[in-house]
């Protein structure tokens, strides 16, 4: 890896700067209280699907491991339950399976944000309004209009997309609708690996959840966020979600994503809160770790005592800042907004 100076990206480094000041204008003027916190923690919630930087503290002959966070929510969801209130995070977090690439870095920057009586739907609609009011700060004089309808639009990669509404869709919608995968096909493991196979994908040796997300990048990605409107999409398979409520249904929880141009910008929870049913999760979450060789770590359990404590109705959302950055300052990378890199 090499240290890389680009002083030509300046012009969308300044405008990723607007971005990230519409969002911290927003969130402080509707309540939410801005919280700095480490990078380092002795302990992290498990997840399956993520790898993490590991290090080393010493003082003398006194040496304890460390782990670069992923996300602020394990030091978050602690705030909100012993009472903090609306709350956000705007800083750097880390991921140790994610190289340098169109949409990834393994060191970036998150907006996490939570609040308090609300589900997902009610974060659905915050984000919205957040989203327009960027749209409205970042706006050069130049490109301003004074047509309401025309400040609510952003141009990127050539399309036109209205910030107005969301078009929303449910997963078993867009399986059905995109890879003509039906609702019992979807949910049945075994029936879905036999619809993945006969479709041409490998299943030798990959799990329900390897193939799943195959599929869905293969094939329902691509149309996120590319019909003239953001997309939510909502009601992931409960295999996809170790902090989120389930539905009365049993099969999906209460999760969405959302995409622009077919840039996914963020993901969002209802937040679990029963703690016997968090700690079942991290469990089979700390077994599916080991199982595919990622590094071990302490488990968080000061999150379960939270829980114990008490953790009211509230939802969250994860949004990567660079990728926001991208989407309001036109350009095909997050590497395009950066003055240093390391490549």
């Amino acid at each position: 890896m090499k240290i890389k100076a680009s002083y030509n990206n300046i012009g969308n480094y300044k405008r990723y700067l607007k971005v990230a000041e519409a969002v911290t204008n927003y969130l402080n003027k509707s309540g939410y209280l801005r919280i700095e916190l480490p990078v380092l923690s002795p302990s992290l919630i498990p997840e399956s699907y993520l790898e993490v930087f590991k290090t080393e503290f010493k003082y003398l002959d006194k040496k304890e491991n460390l782990y670069l966070t992923p996300s602020p929510e394990l030091f978050l969801k602690r705030l909100l339950a012993y009472g903090v209130g609306d709350c956000y995070y705007l800083g750097k977090s880390f991921r140790n399976n994610d190289p340098s690439a169109t949409l990834h870095s393994y060191e970036f920057t998150m907006l996490e944000f939570y609040k308090l009586g609300v589900d997902y739907m009610g974060i659905a609609d915050e984000v919205l309004k957040m989203l327009q009011f960027i749209n409205n700060q970042v706006k050069s004089e130049k490109s301003k209009v004074k047509s309401e309808s025309q400040n609510l639009k952003v141009l990127y990669q050539n399309q036109l997309i209205s910030l107005e509404k969301w078009e929303k869709i449910s997963i078993t919608e867009a399986f059905k609708k995109y890879a003509e995968i039906s609702e019992k096909e979807l949910f049945d493991h075994e029936l879905f690996l036999k619809k993945a196979h006969k479709k041409g994908y490998r299943i030798e040796g990959f799990s329900y959840e390897d193939v799943w997300s195959q599929i869905y990048t293969m094939e329902i990605e691509p149309y996120l966020g590319n019909n003239g409107y953001p997309t939510l999409i909502y009601d992931y398979p409960k295999e996809f979600v170790a902090l989120a409520k389930l539905n009365k249904d049993g099969k999906t929880a209460q999760r969405f994503e959302f995409y622009i141009a077919g840039v996914e910008l963020g993901d969002c929870y209802t937040e679990l809160t029963d703690w016997k049913e968090q700690e079942k999760r991290f469990k089979a979450e700390g077994r599916l770790r080991k199982i595919s060789g990622k590094t071990t770590h302490r488990i968080d359990n000061g999150y379960i005592e939270a829980l114990k404590y008490g953790l009211g109705q509230c939802s969250g959302i994860a949004i990567g800042m660079e990728r926001l950055g991208m989407i309001f300052s036109n350009t095909k990378s997050i590497s395009d907004l950066k003055l240093i890199t390391i490549e």
